[in-house]
């Protein structure tokens, strides 16, 4: 799985415990090339994530370092770290009986006004609940929290 290379420590932790509570984590897969736009998806009944890294390297410009360096190749990173942070939340609450964890007025007042349009794009494609998509949006800035909460909830 290429997009492990993208990965901070503490993220590849994040993906170790997911798997140890028995997800999924798959890349590339038709999903990815259904929707070009998304970075990653959350499967609920097969208890599967998939990162769609291609679409994350082409949404943020990512160049191979050997044709050349890019500067934003960062943005590439960041963008497989999110995405695998937003759905280790999707797996954090179908942990949870199927319910967010935190309460849903504070997780908007704390939402930034540039994830608007990607929660708007998340509920209406996806299967996600508002609730659900905005505690996802949060999260995936939260990586420690994202790791305590997969212990807490699915361990």
């Amino acid at each position: 799985m290429e997009f492990i290379i993208f990965l901070s420590k503490l993220d590849k932790e994040i993906l170790d415990l997911l798997i140890k509570a028995n997800y999924i984590v798959e890349e590339n897969k038709i999903e990815c090339l259904l929707n070009k736009e998304i970075k990653g998806l959350y499967n609920f009944e097969e208890n599967k994530i998939i990162i769609c890294t291609e679409n994350a390297k082409r949404k943020t410009n990512y160049r191979n370092k050997k044709k050349g360096p890019n500067k934003d190749n960062f943005k590439t990173e960041l963008a497989i770290r999110k995405a695998l942070r937003h759905e280790a939340t999707h797996a954090i609450q179908k942990c949870n009986n199927n319910k967010i964890v935190g309460d849903i007025k504070n997780l908007e007042s704390k939402l930034h006004q540039s994830k608007r349009k990607a929660l708007e794009f998340s509920t209406s494609n996806f299967s996600g609940t508002y609730a659900k998509e905005v505690e996802a949006y949060i999260l995936e800035e939260k990586p420690k929290k994202v790791k305590n909460m997969i212990k807490k909830y699915c361990l």
